[in-house]
């Protein structure tokens, strides 16, 4: 179990925006639930984007007019007959509130009055529902979460992602199909969260090491990669001074092993992912002195059994290791620092 507010401050890390002073108020506000957290954080957002003002977008609508505006629909006006009536089928741009930004926003705010929050926070929500009153709402198991984002709606990047969280951790389907409020997060999106915040993490604490998300090409002996799959890290430290890599494989599970005939041991495919990962880049840098390391770095459960091992194969440092997340967060600190000390020399 993940302490409330430490779900905050892995969202801090992964959302920047959270560590501006209007948000660090919920670092030491007790929240009873991560429901009830997502609400403040939201509802913060969405009270200064407001203020701001809200996101508008030129939506195309089609009426019927006794005015001509936009470009005139022929074959719908002699359709309708409506010419008869002296009036035309018009579709035209109208600078509207009613994005699909807003609607994302409003649809979470709504389902945030069924979750199990504090009355204050739906009572606050209701309150910014009042602008969102021309705003049209979508079915929860449709809705597109893939957005460009530019200078005019970047504000939204933040809130939108916490919508996503709300969505995908408050829903479930029953046998019936209607809605049904499930715990908060479900094992996939917990893990999407726990990947970036330790990305993020490493991004902010340690600025003189290249921190990211990188492709790692194949070692072939051959021109052709036809059909190979890409090989994408969760994340990868660069020190290009020492040319020192280390890449991190992120794992959140409800269990840490694979039981097999009653012995525990790490999961293969996971370890023969990140050697995959590190033999691989370890081709990319054979004429130059390099040191490249891997970590396969799982979330503690509740089993008995917790992987903290760190092996040497075929000349490569490959860690299994297991980060604490209930405990407090200084500690938390120390726990993933400790694997940079453990693999960079940053005395220089």
């Amino acid at each position: 179990m993940i302490p409330v507010q430490n779900i905050y401050y892995m969202l801090s890390y992964a959302f920047r925006v959270l560590n501006e002073q209007g948000y660090k108020e919920f670092a030491t506000e007790p929240f009873a639930n991560v429901a009830d957290l997502c609400a403040a954080i939201l509802e913060k957002g969405v009270s200064t984007q407001i203020k701001q003002g809200l996101h508008h977008e030129y939506i195309t609508q089609t009426d019927t007019l006794t005015s001509p505006r936009g470009r005139i629909e022929i074959s719908e006006s002699i359709k309708t007959k409506c010419i008869s009536r002296k009036q035309l089928v018009c579709s035209y741009d109208n600078f509207s509130v009613n994005s699909y930004l807003n609607q994302i926003i409003k649809t979470t705010l709504i389902l945030l009055l069924r979750a199990d929050i504090k009355e204050c926070r739906k009572k606050e929500g209701r309150k910014l529902l009042a602008y969102f009153k021309d705003v049209t709402l979508l079915d929860v198991h449709t809705i597109n979460w893939h957005h460009q984002y530019n200078r005019n709606n970047q504000t939204y990047h933040m809130l939108i992602s916490i919508c996503y969280l709300v969505i995908k951790g408050l829903l479930h389907n029953n046998s019936e199909g209607t809605l049904q409020l499930m715990d908060f997060f479900d094992e996939q999106h917990m893990h999407q969260l726990y990947e970036r915040f330790i990305r993020e993490y490493y991004r902010k604490e340690f600025p003189t090491l290249s921190v990211g998300a990188v492709q790692i090409p194949w070692a072939l002996d051959c021109d052709t990669q036809t059909l190979l799959p890409i090989m994408q890290s969760d994340i990868t430290i660069t020190d290009s001074s020492t040319n020192t890599v280390l890449i991190i494989d992120a794992k959140y599970y409800e269990h840490n092993t694979q039981l097999h005939y009653e012995k525990h041991s790490i999961h293969s495919n996971n370890l023969y992912q990140i050697f995959t990962y590190v033999k691989n880049k370890e081709a990319t840098l054979t004429t130059e002195t390099h040191k490249v390391s891997g970590v396969l770095l799982y979330a503690k459960t509740n089993d008995a059994i917790q992987p903290n091992n760190v092996y040497q194969m075929s000349g490569n440092k490959i860690s299994v290791l297991t980060l604490d997340l209930n405990c407090n967060f200084a500690a938390i600190k120390n726990q993933l620092n400790q694997i940079i000390l453990d693999h960079f020399d940053l005395s220089k």
